[in-house]
């Protein structure tokens, strides 16, 4: 079924203003079909205005349909007696003289012009399944009239209003009140005094002058509700607020009904949304806690990080200095992700942002011994935070290891822990001293697409050696232990080779991507 906006480029020379007018009427003509009880079907003109098309369709929600199938993308020819031709030309409401079957419905057909400049734009058909039609109660007697009204205002172009914004969601079936010139009260719906009793009612409705009776209930506050309220319930402007009386709140929406110029009262739809505020209230309480123990767990963290360098620049021993340094990165990107998670307001990272500071913390460490570039290039996108933490991990390591072993002054790769780390980088990279200056950049590239996440880590160095492998135990480092389980947890692929468009290593992490992309 195309939209709106293919059907009016493909078959009409609408300006957009035209067009912008159209998009708020659809906005809010749900108010209308509920009223009125009726299918609406908006119809606009070809540039010679013999062929009208059908551009939008919407159903009531008070009752039954009276069009089963979807029209949009039908067209009617010109004819003197189709009402949506006439009403164009004329610039007049019109309507069938007797109801017409339609699937076997007898249905009663008007044909609403849609002002706007001073000129007919477009016609709305509206379409009231007659076996539909419930006895004419107190009820049915004033939406039929309110619809009436609003379609004499369309027909005007003085509905929607310009400056009443749009109905975010409240329906006449949530509660209903209509006042007259008077701002009295002349019918309110059950759910409307039920809405009115959480605010303090303690009468009725009907008689009372809304205004008043809603200043009484609704406590004086530094914000002008009470003046906002008392304009809009006379007529002067449609408007949407929340009011509150203690811990009641109703969503208001007043629409003023100026048929022919003339102001003969206002629409108020109205919703108690008190329970729904106050589970608002307890989710943000939640949240806020959460937030707060991330916030703590960072901290820690950071703190165990401190104390771990601390104690590495007491310990002169290379390998244990080292070691001490790689745990204290460890610990440090997992209190990056929780940095994050604390700022945030769900449980999705922006793993750009851990990225950049996992980069920015390596580029430190390995400044004090050479000139390093660590940089990212791509986006990771947004990942919830179970992964977020063994991503951080994996890349903590595969980077801090290209920082260590894979730049020029490196060992070539991450040896084993153990006692035979300086024979094992003796083999490796022979001749290299520990103070021996680290220059190059290390580059991290993530794609996302196709449900995957591929992160590649390059660095500038001398690349592996000939005849490694990452499954040989012996040349297998923690660094490599801590990457390949954790890649496996995800679900994924780990991969160390030396690259081929230049020296230097190459580590490909590929996993499913569970989360959102860019």
């Amino acid at each position: 079924m195309p939209s709106m906006s293919e059907v009016v480029a493909e078959h009409t020379a609408l300006s957009d203003d035209d067009v912008r007018w159209l998009r708020v009427l659809l906005e809010e003509w749900q108010l209308l079909a509920d009223l009125a009880f009726s299918d609406l079907v908006l119809w606009v003109p070809e540039p010679d205005g013999n062929v009208f098309w059908a551009a939008a369709q919407v159903r009531p929600t008070t009752g039954p349909t009276a069009l089963v199938d979807d029209v949009v993308g039908d067209l009617i020819a010109y004819s003197p007696e189709h009402l949506v031709s006439e009403a164009f030309l004329l610039g007049t409401i019109t309507q069938t003289s007797q109801g017409k079957l339609q699937a076997g419905i007898p249905v009663d057909v008007h044909a609403i012009p849609v002002g706007h400049d001073g000129r007919t734009i477009a016609v709305v058909e509206q379409h009231t399944n007659q076996l539909a039609i419930r006895t004419a109660g107190a009820l049915e007697q004033t939406y039929l009239q309110s619809a009436s009204e609003l379609a004499q205002m369309v027909t005007a172009g003085d509905f929607p209003s310009a400056d009443g914004g749009v109905m975010t969601g409240l329906r006449v079936g949530d509660g209903f009140i209509r006042t007259d010139a008077d701002h009295d009260v002349v019918f309110a719906s059950p759910n409307a005094l039920s809405a009115y009793r959480r605010l303090g009612l303690t009468g009725d409705l009907v008689d009372q002058d809304l205004t008043e009776l809603t200043q009484d209930l609704v406590p004086a506050s530094d914000e002008p509700v009470h003046d906002s309220l008392s304009s809009a319930l006379v007529g002067r402007r449609a408007r949407e607020m929340e009011i509150e009386a203690g811990t009641a709140h109703v969503t208001m929406r007043i629409v003023p009904l100026t048929p022919g110029g003339t102001r003969t009262g206002a629409i108020v739809l109205l919703r108690d949304v008190t329970d729904l505020r106050r589970t608002e209230r307890k989710l943000l309480s939640k949240e806020a806690t959460i937030r707060e123990i991330h916030h703590r767990v960072k901290n820690n963290l950071q703190t165990v990080a401190a104390l771990l360098r601390m104690q590495a620049r007491r310990i002169d021993a290379p390998l244990a200095k080292q070691a001490l340094n790689e745990a204290m990165s460890r610990v440090a990107s997992i209190a990056i992700v929780h940095e994050t998670l604390s700022q945030a307001f769900d449980e999705m990272v922006d793993f750009d942002k851990v990225a950049d500071l996992i980069l920015k913390m390596v580029g430190d460490v390995a400044a004090a011994d050479g000139a390093v570039r660590a940089y990212r290039k791509g986006s990771f996108g947004v990942v919830s935070s179970g992964v977020a933490a063994n991503l951080s991990l994996v890349m903590t390591e595969l980077c801090q290891n290209a920082v260590e072993h894979g730049l020029v002054g490196g060992d070539g790769v991450d040896g084993d822990d153990g006692d035979d780390g300086d024979v094992l980088t003796e083999v490796l990279n022979p001749g290299r001293s520990d103070e021996s200056p680290r220059t190059g950049e290390v580059v991290v590239e993530p794609t996302v697409g196709d449900g995957r996440l591929r992160m590649v880590v390059i660095d500038s160095g001398p690349g592996l050696p000939d005849g490694f492998s990452i499954t040989d135990s012996r040349r297998k480092s923690l660094g490599l232990s801590i990457v390949t389980g954790l890649v496996g947890e995800l679900g994924g692929t780990f991969e160390l080779s030396n690259r081929t468009d230049a020296s230097g290593t190459r580590a490909v992490v590929d996993l499913p991507c569970p989360w959102k992309e860019r």
